[in-house]
Order: C-alpha cells, then sequence, then structure tokens
C-alpha cells in the first residue's frame, strides 16, 4: 500500500477518494527540520504554499520511498525542482483547477482599486461620508495589459472583454497563436495599458519583473494588479509610485514575504490588498482535489 502525506491540508473528499483507492493517507504537518527525515516513510508528499520543500529536505528523504510530489495548485516555486530531479523525485501540479477563481480575483481587485471600494468601507466604519471624494473610473473602455497569457490571463482576458475592456497581452513565451488579443513587447504593453495584471511565476535569477525601471515606463495614473507571487514587485518602487500619484492604484493578493510584514504597503489608500486568496473559492479548491487524486491515481498505476 502507497503511504501519502498530506502536509498542508486537502478537501476531505480528495482524501476520502485517495484512501478508496486503496492509499493509506496521513493528514500531517512537519515542521522543516523533521519534514525530510519523515519523508523517508511515505511514497508521496502533497503540499500546497505553506510547506518548502528545499534542497536540505530532499537530501534529508534521501534513501527512503519518496517518489512524487504534488503541489495542490499552479505555482511550484516552493519545490526545489532541480534537487527533485536529481533524486528521482516527479514533481506535479494541478494547473486547470483554479484560474477563474484567480481571474476573477484579479477582477475584484480592478473594481476595488477602481472606485475605491475598500477605502470607502473603511472610512464609513469611521463614521465618514466622502461622497464627493470617491471619484472613480469606469473599467468599459479602458486597456487591460495581462502580463502572462497562461490558463489565468486567458480567462481574465475573456472576463474582461464581456466587461467592454481592450485586452493586450505579453508572455514570455512570446505570441499566443490561438487567441485573437494583441501582443506587445513588455515596454509597450506598460505604457499603454490602464490595468495591468501579472500572472507570472517568479524567477530568482531575473528578480522583480515590475521594478523602478519598469514602474518608471507605466502609463500615469495606471493601475496594477498581482495576483501572482509577491517577489514578482518590488514593493518599495511600488510604494514610491503609489505616494507620488504614477499609479493611481494597486490590488495586491500576494507579498514579498507571507504572511506580509510591510504595514505601509497594505495601510496605503489606494491599495487594495487581500492575503493570498487566489485560488481560495469552493469550486476551485474541489477541482483541485479532483486533480490531485487524478495525478497520484495515474503516477501509481
Amino acid at each position: 500500500m502507497n503511504k501519502i502525506l498530506v502536509s498542508d491540508g486537502l478537501q476531505e473528499k480528495a482524501i476520502n477518494n485517495l484512501v478508496a483507492l486503496g492509499f493509506q493517507v496521513i493528514d500531517k504537518h512537519y515542521d522543516k527540520q523533521e519534514l525530510g527525515e519523515a519523508l523517508k516513510e511515505y511514497d508521496a508528499l502533497i503540499i500546497r504554499s505553506a510547506t518548502k520543500v528545499t534542497k536540505d529536505v530532499l537530501e534529508s528523504a534521501k534513501g527512503g520511498k519518496l517518489k512524487l510530489i504534488v503541489r495542490a495548485g499552479v505555482g511550484i516555486d516552493n519545490i526545489d525542482i532541480l534537487a527533485a530531479k536529481e533524486c528521482g523525485i516527479t514533481v506535479r501540479n494541478t494547473p486547470n483547477s483554479s484560474s477563474d477563481s484567480v481571474a476573477e480575483l484579479a477582477l475584484a481587485h480592478m473594481f476595488a482599486v477602481a472606485r475605491f471600494v475598500g477605502t470607502s468601507n473603511y472610512t464609513m466604519r469611521n463614521g465618514e461620508w466622502n461622497k464627493k471624494k470617491y471619484e472613480g473610473v469606469e473599467l468599459r473602455g479602458k486597456t487591460l495589459g495581462i502580463v502572462g497569457m497562461g490558463r489565468i490571463g486567458k480567462s481574465l482576458a475573456r472576463k474582461a472583454t464581456a466587461l467592454g475592456m481592450k485586452v493586450v497581452y505579453n508572455d514570455a513565451f512570446g505570441k499566443v497563436y490561438d487567441i485573437k488579443y494583441e501582443y506587445l513587447d513588455l515596454k509597450n504593453l506598460l505604457a499603454i495599458s490602464d490595468f495591468i495584471s501579472l500572472h507570472v511565476p517568479y524567477d530568482k535569477n531575473v528578480g522583480s519583473l515590475i521594478g523602478k525601471d519598469e514602474l518608471k515606463l507605466i502609463k500615469d495614473g495606471s493601475y496594477l494588479i498581482n495576483c501572482a507571487r509577491g517577489k514578482v514587485v518590488d514593493e518599495e518602487a511600488l510604494l514610491e509610485a503609489l505616494d507620488s500619484g504614477k499609479i493611481a492604484g494597486a490590488g495586491i493578493d500576494v507579498f514579498e514575504v507571507e504572511p506580509n510584514t510591510n504595514e505601509a504597503l497594505v495601510n496605503h489608500p489606494r491599495v487594495s490588498c487581500t492575503p493570498h486568496i487566489g485560488a481560495s473559492t469552493m469550486e476551485a479548491q474541489e477541482r483541485i482535489g479532483d486533480e490531485v487524486v487524478s495525478v497520484i491515481k495515474e503516477f501509481f498505476s
């Protein structure tokens, strides 16, 4: 019987389905210092974002049974892919499950910063009635620049088009030929977009995709949305752009340090923030659970 460790929790239905398929499932979170040694007893590991599978962890797990790591989500930047490969361990994720949920959250942040939803909610709770202070903008007729035209980017593009937005995009792999939207290089996209939404992984070899130089290129008074990874944006540079008015607002679901420690950023009056909840919908979590089960069933069959 193959033994599976669920390190960061998983939907109960998915766990029950794995058990029904004959797997032994242990739902337990280990500290980093204990994880590597513990993994020797398991054939597969299921994680979300909390567990970090570093080279040290994998080195400690050598000589054990571990054959598969499944990230219950899209990003796999909390797994040392190269080290896993060197140890003969397969790494998989669930890329098809949360695209619509993340795209909807990006849209929610766009509405929030365009119409002062968070700020006005806060000030009203403090007894203020700032009816004339919060003159926002409509999304209809605006240009949305999507950076990263994968599953999430495509989902957002469809939804934004339905709202009457013009969509342009940039992608690290170049032009995508099965979509109708206009491809631009990053500099031109930043220069013409009213809203910019980021949907790319973080590359530690490149660093922040949006830093001081890129923020200088951005159209004055535009809005930046980051539902990708925190380090994709240089937070201090973003704060400066917000303070100067270069950026009219920012919607942020991900942060350089999580849980967040940048109080100046989350308390900024022109920032809409959420605690990395892009995939946190009932529908997405059910799909993620189903996809995890499919991955494990396929691998061990």
